[in-house]
């Protein structure tokens, strides 16, 4: 969960809650950590998956939309190197 809400750039507790919220939805289930007993992992349940496949087609849409669509094809290149810093700057922070 503290992996999560890292990733997220959440709290711990903040992740909690989504994470019950999703529960209560059938999305997620928490799953005791095998490495470590005392960690929970968020899994997410074959409905869960179901409701992401269904999902991401709309998300991908709106992306394309709102930012993708802006940059002419010679810009894209820059786009891509930028958000690849944005990821891995990310990622360094929370290592």
């Amino acid at each position: 969960m503290s992996e999560l809400a890292a990733a997220c750039n959440l709290s711990l507790s903040g992740t909690t809650r989504v994470v019950i919220r999703l529960e209560k939805q059938g999305w997620v289930q928490r799953a005791q950590c095998t490495q470590d007993e005392r960690g929970w992992n968020a899994v997410l349940t074959e409905v869960g998956l179901a409701q992401l496949d269904q999902a991401w087609p709309t998300h991908l849409s709106s992306v394309r939309r709102h930012l993708v669509d802006h940059f002419s094809g010679q810009e894209l290149p820059q786009l891509t190197a930028a958000l690849r810093h944005v990821a891995t700057a990310g990622q360094a922070n929370h290592s």
